[in-house]
Order: structure tokens, then sequence, then C-alpha cells
């Protein structure tokens, strides 16, 4: 008497294999093996290597998953990539050592970077790039404004918990802070973003933009010992980048209110 397989053992193998999978936490995997499999089968592939096109994709799929989840963690307000940053508009600008840092080699040896030069001139944007770059290369980025930075500080020794804050910032291979010297910061707020800079110095890299020159730091830390301090830590280790030119926002805004776009 012939005996017919049950649909329900025959499925079993690959309910089993999917469970497996899942528990395994191989999404990759349990998405393409039957249509990998089909394709090895018509190009007449060994086992050995479906398993290494598989093991391949699933490990090209978790690195970008954690690509992407490192830059969501960056909190950077845009993503912005040096492909869309007009070199040519900033003559001042160092290209040559933007391209350099893009490879976040710099991180490895814990160094820092500071943008300077006057509003609209694309500093954000590079910092932006460079901490995309850097989340490319699978370092831990945060992207935060430096009045926020201070902000966050003060409510966190308000509410007792600066030293877990603190410690969460001092975590990051890459700690990017944005627009210095655009507001004027209280005695204690200065005195927290130092304290935040020298817990990172020679431990992990800072990269600071800043419309002020260094002379002018002072205005903004309402300290001379204070801007001593930090200017001593920041640039032991630094690569410094000129941006002064004319502000892309002001030429948008010339442009669009010339005759020829009326």
């Amino acid at each position: 008497m012939s005996q017919t397989t049950s649909p329900v053992l025959a499925e079993t193998p690959q309910l089993l294999l999917e469970h497996h999978l899942k528990a395994l936490r191989l999404p990759t995997f349990l998405r393409e093996y039957d249509r990998v499999a089909r394709q090895c089968a018509v190009e007449d592939i060994d086992y050995p290597r479906y398993l290494l096109r598989m093991a391949e994709l699933e490990l090209l799929d978790r690195d970008r998953r954690a690509t992407e989840r490192r830059i969501r963690q960056a909190k950077f307000p845009v993503v912005k990539s040096l492909d869309s940053f007009d070199f040519l508009a900033i003559p001042a600008l160092n290209k040559a050592m933007v391209l350099e840092l893009a490879r976040s080699e710099f991180l490895l040896r814990r160094e820092n970077v500071l943008l300077l030069g006057n509003s609209g001139t694309g500093k954000t944007h590079i910092a932006l790039a460079l901490g995309l770059a850097a989340c490319q290369h699978g370092h831990r980025v945060r992207f935060i404004t430096a009045s926020a930075l201070v902000s966050e500080l003060i409510e966190a020794r308000d509410e007792k918990k600066l030293l877990r804050f603190q410690k969460q910032m001092a975590s990051y291979d890459l700690l990017i802070v944005d627009e210095l010297g655009f507001v004027p910061l209280s005695k204690t707020g200065a005195e927290l973003l130092f304290e935040t800079f020298s817990q990172r110095y020679e431990r992990s890299s800072t990269l600071v933009t800043s419309n002020l020159p260094f002379a002018e730091w002072t205005e903004v830390l309402d300290s001379e010992r204070l801007t001593g301090a930090l200017l001593d830590r920041l640039t032991h280790h630094v690569h410094i980048l000129e941006m002064n030119g004319d502000s892309f926002r002001l030429k948008q805004s010339r442009r669009k209110r010339s005759p020829a776009n009326s």
C-alpha cells in the first residue's frame, strides 16, 4: 500500500526553519532563502556557495540596518553628504582636508575638528556630512547645538541626572556641537560646557562649528580663564577648517531678487 505524506508533515521542515531563523534573528536569511535557493539551483551552485551567498546577504543587510540606526541616534536635524556641498563657493575651505576627514580616521586618533567662519558658509553642512560619514564607518555620533547642549546640561543638573547625562555625552565617538557663539552663555552654562569638553579630551573626538574667531570666544563664555582652558583642550589635537566667504543664503536671496528672476 502506498503512503502519502501528510501536508502538515511536508511543511514542517520549512516551518521549523523559519521559526529557527526568527529565533536566531536572521531576517534577511528568512526573507531570501527560498529565492536564493531557486536561483542557485538554476545556476547549479553547490550548498557551501549557497550558504556563502546567504551569509553575505545577511551581513550586508545587518550593516545597513546598523548604519541607519546610528544615523537615527545621531539626531541630525537633516541628513547631508559632501556630494551636495558646493566647494567652489567657498575657495578658502581646504577641500583635501575635508575629504580626508570624511574617512573618519581622525576619530581613531581622538582628534578634534573646528569649523570657523561667518554665518551661511556651510559649516553645519560640512559638520553634518562628516557626522554622516562617521556613522557609515561604524562610529557613534551625536549632533547638538551649543545652546541645546547647555540647556540639557542645566536641566540634567537640576534633576540630579547630570552625571548620567555627562557619561552619555562622553560615550560618543564624535560629538558635534554646532553654532557655538550664536548665543552668549551664562556662567553656569559655560562651566558645564567646559566640563563636557574636558571629559572628552584625548578620549574621543569633538567637532565644533563657530561663527566667531578664537579672540571673540570670551564674549560667549564670559571668562578669559575658561576660554583659554577650553581652547587649550580643543586645539591640542585639532584640524581647523576656515570657511569665511559669502553666505550661501545671502547669495540665494540676491538671486531671487535679481531682475533676471523677476
